[in-house]
């Protein structure tokens, strides 16, 4: 991995504290620009910064004084987020993120975290996104693209599949399903655990080995086209939920919902080709996803030890 300073844009959450955590172990300086200061980031200075409503000029200047060598964009979360919150988290933070480093005159290699969703499902081959989430993540990798081109940052471009593991945001599938096994049993009790309907088929891959393909494409020296990362295979969202409650131990009954959205995305399948990423990255999943679903089971009862005893 090539030397210097790291910025992690969106370093404090679920993908970016992986991701600096990486960067520490191998000797790096990271910085870390959020909204919130993280609960440890040790190793890391921290910055209270709120990218897409910066003003770029402010945002320049604090890129000219780092000088960073690699930046990283782990913004764009969906999670709890809607309306303008929605767009400035994937689209908005990359605009302004391009437009202060062709201000700063500061080029460094960028890695730009995006979704396979940008394809649409059953990707490859690349159809083009059919979700509203889709959409905004590819226009924010068109915007990096076209920095890219016009040589204001070296680019490289990452499109990943559904990331789990330890710290998993909990409004998403895996992170709601393992707070609520934590909660019963830390209660003691069995879980009733309400979903909707479980009839999709996802690429998971663990977040530590997306923190890996990041630390890859550090150290690539050129990256022309987006790369993606998953693990390569199609799983049922049933078997990843069952397979959660099978690691917890707790007794628990997982009730099927109807989707309230008769357009939801309830029976799309993604798939991940890894031949780009192992030819460009040298770069290929370690983990299975068993390994992925114990790392965020023992992150949720530990989360649960933090928190406030049970009356």
């Amino acid at each position: 991995m090539s030397d210097g300073r790291v910025v992690v844009f969106g370093g404090t959450g679920f993908l970016g504290r992986q991701i600096c955590q990486n960067f520490v172990a191998a000797g790096r300086e990271v910085l870390v620009l959020g909204r919130t200061a993280p609960r440890a980031a040790a190793g890391c200075r921290f910055r209270a910064v709120d990218v897409a409503r910066t003003p770029t000029r402010d945002l320049a200047g604090l890129l000219a004084a780092e000088r960073p060598a690699t930046i990283v964009n782990a913004t764009g979360s969906k999670w709890g987020l809607t309306g303008r919150d929605l767009v400035d988290s994937c689209v908005g933070a990359s605009r302004n993120i391009m437009a202060a480093l062709a201000e700063s005159a500061v080029t460094p290699r960028y890695i730009h975290l995006g979704s396979v969703l940008e394809y649409g499902y059953l990707a490859p081959p690349p159809v083009g996104p059919d979700s509203a989430y889709g959409q905004l993540k590819l226009a924010a990798t068109e915007t990096v693209l076209e920095a890219a081109a016009a040589g204001t940052v070296d680019a490289a471009v990452l499109r990943l599949a559904n990331v789990v593991g330890p710290g998993a945001a909990a409004e998403s599938l895996p992170g709601l399903v393992a707070g609520k096994l934590a909660d019963a049993d830390r209660r003691g009790e069995p879980a009733l655990i309400e979903v909707t309907a479980l009839n999709a088929h996802r690429d998971y891959v663990d977040v530590r080995d997306v923190a890996d393909a990041v630390a890859a494409a550090a150290r690539v020296p050129v990256l022309r086209e987006p790369v993606a990362i998953g693990r390569g295979e199609t799983v049922p969202v049933r078997k990843l939920v069952a397979m959660l409650v099978e690691v917890s131990g707790v007794r628990a009954t997982v009730s099927e919902l109807p989707s309230p959205d008769l357009s939801a995305e309830s029976e799309v399948s993604t798939r991940v080709d890894l031949a780009p990423a192992r030819e460009l990255l040298g770069w290929a999943p370690r983990r299975t996803l068993r390994d992925a679903i114990e790392a965020l089971w023992l992150d949720a009862k530990e989360e649960r030890k933090r928190a406030q005893p049970v009356r």
